[in-house]
């Protein structure tokens, strides 16, 4: 890190040999003094159709307002935006990863080729924040990210609800369990505002994840959407951009493998969202930074659940936002020996320094427990490796008490098949769900909640497992494995497993296999048919599918891989 000018970029466009191109920025109001101000790109996901996005531009005027109390020039720029909860169950889901990398390249394309000095991206909805931190690691500009906000519970008989009440009582209707009166007031009370998913779903995992990586500022993962605290820190924003352009701290300072895993170790305890994974493993590729799913093997194995959030707890950000924030987790992980608070961060302090001041969790609140008193001594998510997933699967098993689980197979290749099997009572306790054919080449690796959720019955949860080489949403839980690579389209043996073979998995030693030999895989991969993409339609999807890595590289382009799968 060394000082350079605030405006080291910029200054090719304001004062470089194309003196013409300055027309364009009187037109826009600027005088010849400005020329020599640091210009910031924000990225915007413009979205007005989803609760998450809805105030993102509201949020971005602040952040452009702060940036000029700051002494710079910003301007708002929009990316895709995709919601994860709306296109859930669908054609349109097949969008949401995709989303991420198009949100990735978009924010490069705009800061890039405009000469930006520095970017602020901004995290609303799952794929936003993990998109644009991915353009700040490639880029490797001065910038950080800003999260939109969690949304505010909804209540339904006295009682705090979310989005995954919403999941859960329809799974309910479907069995018999609840009235469909009683399901539609829960859908309709839900979501009472702007804001993303309040509990530890894909959203909080990333906002815990950034902030605890260094790429965020201090509780701006906690702040509620709509509290007006919120507008306060984006006007506090610029200031710390201009501190990152006068002391030339760039993202890859900051992305180191202490870094990397001080965010896994966040969410490990946080009981988060197996899109972390992924998305920790993309930011990774892009930062050039070795640091793999072996590595989160070992700290998931090594860090206990102290957090009581939704799904496998009660509570919301907004209960975490009540008693401190996200930097109160913090200081109390690494109280814990948990964290390295030697990391640099993009308030230009260490970890440790940014929480040098911030109180121990207040007693008694239930969100956050003391190691001795954890809520499990290792992660609800677990790695593993095996004859089934040799380049790995990622567990979340929140819902199962015993960390191994052996179970009959029971193969589909649409998810809709498998409500309705559980409708039917098809599917038995000691069944082991295989969903294959969804991952990133097959179809752009869509969330399968229709599936999980279905499972999520009582008579079920936490007694059958799931296995898929796609993804699924932070709202589920159960015995769930996803990611598993390589997928069914390019070959991976989870194409090859037959409906009643056995497989076995074990969380605590990292393996998973199905009771098949090897000559009997092998022929069995032999015999597989061909397999094109589900819907070679769309062009983003086409494009997705056709460039992207394996999911045990987080899915970025197959570029930034040699020779990747």
């Amino acid at each position: 890190m060394s000082n350079s000018p605030v405006n080291w970029n910029s200054t090719q466009l304001t004062a470089g040999w194309q003196k013409g191109v300055t027309a364009f920025y009187y037109a826009l109001g600027m005088t010849a003094e400005d020329f020599g101000k640091a210009q910031v790109g924000i990225g915007v996901p413009l979205l007005e159709g989803n609760t998450c996005n809805v105030h993102a531009y509201e949020l971005a005027t602040e952040i452009k307002k702060g940036c000029e109390d700051a002494g710079m020039l910003a301007f708002p720029f929009g990316t895709p935006g995709v919601s994860d909860n709306i296109t859930q169950g669908h054609e349109g889901g097949n969008a949401s990863l995709p989303s991420r990398n198009l949100i990735a390249n978009s924010a490069e394309c705009v800061v890039t080729s405009h000469c930006y000095d520095a970017m602020i991206g901004m995290h609303h909805c799952d794929k936003n924040g993990p998109g644009f931190a991915m353009a700040l690691a490639r880029m490797n500009y001065p910038g950080l990210i800003v999260s939109g906000g969690s949304i505010l519970p909804g209540c339904h008989n006295g009682k705090d609800i979310t989005i995954l009440d919403v999941y859960d009582s329809q799974a309910a209707v479907s069995v018999g369990a609840m009235t469909d009166a009683e399901a539609d007031q829960i859908l309709r009370k839900a979501c009472p505002g702007p804001g993303g998913c309040g509990i530890a779903a894909s959203f909080n995992t990333w906002g815990i994840a950034a902030e605890a990586i260094g790429l965020m500022l201090p509780s701006s993962s906690s702040i509620p959407a709509v509290d007006a605290e919120k507008r306060a820190e984006c006007r506090r924003v610029g200031a710390a951009v201009k501190n990152l352009l006068e002391q030339n701290i760039r993202p890859r300072d900051i992305l180191t493998v202490a870094a990397f895993r001080n965010a896994a170790v966040s969410i490990a305890a946080a009981g988060g969202s197996t899109n972390g994974v992924l998305h920790l493993l993309a930011l990774a590729r892009e930062a050039e930074v070795d640091f793999g799913l072996r590595d989160l093997q070992q700290i998931f194995r090594d860090t206990p659940v102290l957090c009581s959030f939704a799904p496998r707890g009660l509570r919301t950000m907004v209960d975490l936002h009540n008693i401190g924030g996200t930097p109160v987790l913090l200081k109390h992980l690494l109280d814990c020996g948990l964290l390295d608070g030697s990391c640099m961060t993009v308030t230009g302090r260490t970890m440790a320094e940014n929480l040098a001041d911030v109180p121990a969790p207040p007693k008694g609140q239930d969100l956050i427990v003391d190691v001795d008193n954890c809520f499990k001594p290792f992660a609800d998510m677990q790695i593993c490796f095996g004859n089934l997933a040799p380049d790995g699967i990622v567990f979340k098993v929140s819902s199962m008490k015993n960390p191994v689980f052996e179970g009959t197979a029971m193969c589909f290749d649409d998810p809709r098949d498998i409500v309705t099997a559980v409708e039917e009572r098809r599917v038995q306790p000691g069944t082991v769900i295989v969903l294959r054919y969804w991952g990133p080449v097959a179809s752009g690796m869509p969330e399968v909640l229709v599936a999980t959720a279905a499972l999520a019955v009582p008579e079920l949860d936490g007694k059958v497992a799931f296995i898929s080489d796609t993804r699924v949403s932070g709202v589920s839980h159960g015995a769930i494995g996803v990611h598993c690579a390589p997928e069914a389209a390019v070959g991976g043996p989870i194409a090859c497993v037959h409906d009643g073979d056995t497989i076995r998995f074990d969380l605590i030693n990292g393996t998973i296999d199905m009771q098949v030999s090897d000559e009997e895989l092998a022929s069995r991969k032999a015999a597989l048919p061909s397999w094109r993409p589900r819907d070679p339609r769309r062009g983003y999807l086409a494009d997705f599918c056709a460039t992207s890595a394996q999911s045990n590289h987080g899915c970025v382009s197959s570029a930034l891989i040699p020779s990747a799968t």
